[in-house]
């Protein structure tokens, strides 16, 4: 579980967006940037190097057209 303390003031390190927290992958992702930041033994990894470009798909889901 992310404390929401600790996601409150987290940021994007490359965008500086607000983060959410995705349970399922155990993920931190920035919609602004398309990144998705791996949580290792809840810590959260906040280095570019180590996220991965989230999917189309998965930028449809979050901002669907219609």
């Amino acid at each position: 579980m992310m404390d929401k303390k600790l996601l409150s003031i987290l940021v994007c390190p490359v965008s500086k967006a607000p983060l959410v927290f995705k349970k399922e992958s155990q993920e931190l992702v920035c919609s602004a940037s398309g990144l998705a930041y791996p949580i290792r033994d809840g810590i959260p990894i906040m280095l570019k190097s180590e996220a991965r470009l989230l999917t189309s798909d998965e930028k449809l889901k979050k901002n669907p057209i219609n």
